[in-house]
C-alpha cells in the first residue's frame, strides 16, 4: 500500500472561521491553500483575501453573494463556516470562496491571489503554461494571480468542490497554517465590483504588501495594519 505524503502545516479549525469575516480575511494571509489530486499535491500561500459579510449585517453588504437571503446557488453560505463556496464567472471560470460566522449568517471570504508553493508543474499545465522549470515574479503571478487564476490552477471546479468542508481531516481540500507569519497587511476597497454598487468602495480587501502575486493594480494605497 502506498502511502501519502503528510500535508504541510496544521489543519486550521472551524473555529477559526466562526466569526466576521473581516476578521477572517487579514488572518488567512499567509496561510496555505492545499489540493491533493490524484494527479499530485498542490498548494498556495494566501495572499489577498476580501470579506463579504452576510445579510444580517446593517448595512447590507449589496457585493454579496448573500445579500438577498438563501438561494439554490449560495446555499452553502448559510451552513456551518469553513465550507468551500465556489462559483462560476463568465462562464468558464470559477471563484473560490470560505463560509464564515456562525450558521445562517452567511458571511464568506473570497480568495483572491494565491502565491505557487507546492506542485508549480502541475500548476502551469492545469493553467495551460509552459513550465520552464523557473519561478519568477511573472510566472507566478500568471499562475495564481486572481480568483479564476488560482481556481484554475489549484483544480478547484464548482462541482467537485463547492460544499467541501475545509476543516475535514478527510477532506482533499484544506486550508493549513505552516507557521509562516504575517505581522503586516494593507487593507484596500474591494475589486472587481460593479461600480454602481453601493458597496464598491467599502475597504474589506487584505492583501500582503509587495507580494507580485496579488491581482489588479501593482501600485496600492490604503491603511496598514498590524495581525496580532
Amino acid at each position: 500500500m502506498i502511502r501519502k505524503a503528510p500535508l504541510p502545516g496544521e489543519l486550521l479549525s472551524r473555529a477559526f472561521f466562526e466569526t466576521s469575516p473581516t476578521l477572517v480575511a487579514p488572518r488567512l494571509l499567509g496561510k496555505l491553500l492545499v489540493h491533493r489530486t490524484e494527479a499530485g499535491l498542490l498548494a498556495g500561500r494566501i495572499v489577498e483575501a476580501e470579506a463579504y459579510r452576510g445579510p444580517h449585517n446593517d448595512p447590507i453588504d449589496t457585493a454579496a453573494h448573500a445579500h438577498r437571503g438563501p438561494t439554490p446557488r449560495n446555499q452553502v453560505l448559510f451552513g456551518h463556516a469553513g465550507h468551500a463556496y465556489v462559483y462560476a464567472i463568465y462562464g468558464q471560470y470559477f471563484c473560490m470562496n470560505v463560509s464564515c460566522e456562525a450558521k445562517g449568517q452567511a458571511g464568506c471570504v473570497l480568495i483572491r491571489a494565491l502565491e505557487p508553493v507546492y506542485g508549480l508543474e502541475l500548476m502551469a499545465r492545469n493553467r495551460h503554461m509552459h513550465w520552464t522549470g523557473s519561478l519568477t515574479d511573472r510566472v507566478a503571478a500568471q499562475l495564481t494571480s486572481g480568483p479564476g487564476r488560482l481556481c484554475q490552477a489549484m483544480a478547484i471546479v464548482r462541482t467537485s468542490h463547492n460544499g467541501v468542508d475545509l476543516t475535514s481531516r478527510r477532506s482533499a481540500f484544506q486550508i493549513r497554517d505552516d507557521g509562516f507569519e504575517v505581522s503586516e497587511v494593507l487593507v484596500t476597497p474591494r475589486i472587481g465590483i460593479n461600480p454602481s454598487n453601493p458597496a464598491l468602495d467599502w475597504p474589506l480587501r487584505w492583501v500582503i504588501p509587495g507580494n507580485p502575486c496579488v491581482s489588479g493594480p501593482k501600485s496600492l494605497s490604503g491603511d496598514r495594519i498590524f495581525i496580532p
